[in-house]
């Protein structure tokens, strides 16, 4: 048995511990103890976390051992980039870059074809940002053109909670599959993975302690900006109980705690407060994370959800502002469980790979905000799937079955190129909150002469196998949920509507993409038709959908014809 402690004297919780005698793998918990059954008396662990110096210590059974973790100094750290998903032998894609004003976004590469006979094991790991969605959304309702690197295809996936199916009682995931032929490639095949996460009664759901984390600097002195962030709040505080609790940190010019920790029910108190907020002053972001880290663990709930929730367009330009410094700086802070939620807004100067950068490292998720309807879908409507965890760590194995799968790849879930670019990249598990639905689309071609003699096979093999691995929140215990793949391939037009449109998601998302992977003659006009034929008319989500993919139809063909048009004038396309 014993404890875990940084310099500081804060307690370090889901640090790695290895048990030499058995070779076994366990985490110290939210106090940052540990207690450890064993058969010998004494033994040796080696302790690991993300940020630190590993250390390795003599243990016994009889003394209770006390651990104190020396934090690595920026220029020592050796975090290193963090998979999305991960199978062995990829390899650059071509790519163009894009620049847009002043924003900033990764470089991501799309994932590749996969031999399944070499390479039959892949994971990726999950979690619910839906931002690139709404910034999609931004960009075509301004007639401009979407840079690719803008475009995350499981967050337009995610923004839809697509066939949500509720797991069974005293389970925390539901998993189901279907395949059906590919509207885009008569050669392939598309095989969905359907994740469902158990929803929390929010009657009974534990107390919050949020700090507001509000950039008030003056490059959010504009109407998409600080209004709107300060509304958005505003609608939050709305629906706040008397246990939970809410503080506000601001910078802008300098850092402050506007609100001191303050109950739910004191709701006219905490809207008035966000109510006097303006505009002005420089980004000081790092030392203002910092003091919303240490004021959520001095009102840190045992067992409660612990959330600093920042809102800001990302321009941070005082302190560190690089996506390298903010992660060391938010990996260390992450070790206080306390949990992260980004929220961004604004256009011109947006940093989405900040707040990416943030929301991943620090536990939590991210969404863009383009309007005020969007704010209350994300924290009103959608206030438990945003705010309240149900697993963390959350990744996906799938293993194909290589005498069925000739070749594999998975849509989305694609890596930045830095972290391909660096062999001792790891795959991290992500958030996972209540009620949400997450949807995984793989393109395959089987190996059988035809369908007919696939389905046939199929029927006694599964044509994958699937290890769901998570740690149910405010525990430190790795659970498995294993499901097998079976079933035949159906005409497209005869699965469930909702993976249809799925379907035409993906699609929309790997058109924007340019995707290499896509036939030249799937246009605009088919993404449209696809959109059309599987949406849900009663479904208002879904329906704006179907708008915004013919507004990126009308705003993409203009672009080509215009080219065209140059072009015939003598002059270089």
């Amino acid at each position: 048995r014993g404890e875990i402690k940084n310099e500081k004297d804060e307690y370090l919780q889901n640090v790695n511990i290895l048990l030499h005698s058995d070779r076994l793998l366990y985490k110290s918990g939210n106090g940052g103890g540990f207690g450890i059954s064993s058969t010998v008396k004494r033994d040796s662990l080696t302790l690991s976390v993300d940020g630190y110096e590993p250390v390795t210590v003599a243990i016994s059974a009889d003394k209770y051992l006390e651990v104190t973790m020396k934090q690595l100094s920026s220029n020592a750290s050796r975090n290193r980039p963090k998979l999305i998903s991960i199978t062995k032998d990829n390899h650059f894609s071509s790519k163009y870059s894009w620049f847009i004003s002043d924003e900033s976004y990764f470089s991501i590469i799309e994932n590749e074809e996969v031999n399944a006979n070499k390479f039959p094991n892949t994971g990726f790991s999950l979690n619910i940002n839906k931002a690139s969605y709404s910034n999609i959304r931004r960009f075509i309702g301004t007639n401009s053109m979407v840079p690719p690197d803008a475009v995350r295809i499981e967050e337009l996936l995610n923004y839809f909670n697509l066939n949500y199916k509720e797991p069974g009682k005293n389970e925390y995931f539901k998993i189901e599959s279907e395949q059906s032929a590919c509207p885009w490639d008569d050669k392939k095949k598309l095989l969905y993975l359907n994740i469902n996460a158990k929803k929390l009664d929010l009657d009974k759901v534990p107390p919050s302690n949020l700090v507001f984390l509000i950039d008030a600097s003056g490059s959010m002195d504009m109407p998409n900006r600080l209004p709107l962030v300060k509304a958005a709040f505003q609608m939050l505080v709305k629906n706040l109980r008397a246990t939970d609790t809410v503080s506000i940190v601001i910078y802008g010019g300098a850092v402050a705690v506007w609100m001191q920790p303050t109950s739910g029910a004191e709701k006219q108190k905490i809207i008035q407060a966000i109510e006097e907020l303006t505009a002005s002053g420089d980004t000081p972001g790092e030392s203002a994370i910092r003091l919303a880290y240490m004021i959520a663990k001095r009102s840190f709930i045992r067992n409660g959800n612990n959330r600093v929730i920042l809102a800001t367009d990302g321009d941070f330009n005082v302190g560190e502002t690089s996506e390298k410094a903010l992660e060391d700086l938010i990996t260390k802070q992450r070790q206080s469980g306390v949990y992260l939620t980004c929220l961004g807004v604004g256009m011109g100067n947006f940093k989405d790979s900040k707040l990416e950068t943030l929301a991943k490292r620090g536990n939590g998720n991210y969404a863009y905000l383009d309007d005020i309807k969007e704010a209350e879908k994300v924290l009103v409507k959608e206030v438990t799937q945003t705010f309240y965890s149900v697993a963390d760590d959350v990744f996906l194995n799938v293993h194909f079955n290589p005498s069925l799968v000739k070749d594999y790849r998975l849509i989305g879930f694609d890596n930045k190129r830095d972290a391909i670019a660096d062999s001792s990249g790891s795959l991290e598990g992500g958030e996972i909150g209540s009620g949400n639905s997450l949807m995984a689309i793989f393109e395959f071609t089987h190996s059988m002469a035809n369908d007919s003699l696939f389905n046939i096979a199929a029927a006694n093999s599964q044509i994958a196998e699937v290890d769901l691995r998570y740690t149910p929140s405010n525990t430190t215990d790795e659970k498995h949920l294993l499901y097998k793949c079976n079933g035949s391939i159906k005409p497209f037009e005869t699965i469930n509507k909702e993976l249809q449109f799925g379907a035409a998601v993906a699609l929309y998302g790997m058109k924007l993409r340019q995707s290499k992977y896509l036939p030249k003659a799937v246009d605009w006009e088919k993404t449209e038709n696809l959109a059309l034929s599987s949406f849900n008319p009663n479904d208002y989500l879904q329906k704006e959908f179907t708008t915004l993919v013919a507004n990126t139809r009308n705003l993409y063909d203009k672009s080509k014809k215009k080219k065209k048009k140059k072009g015939k004038d003598g002059d270089d396309e």
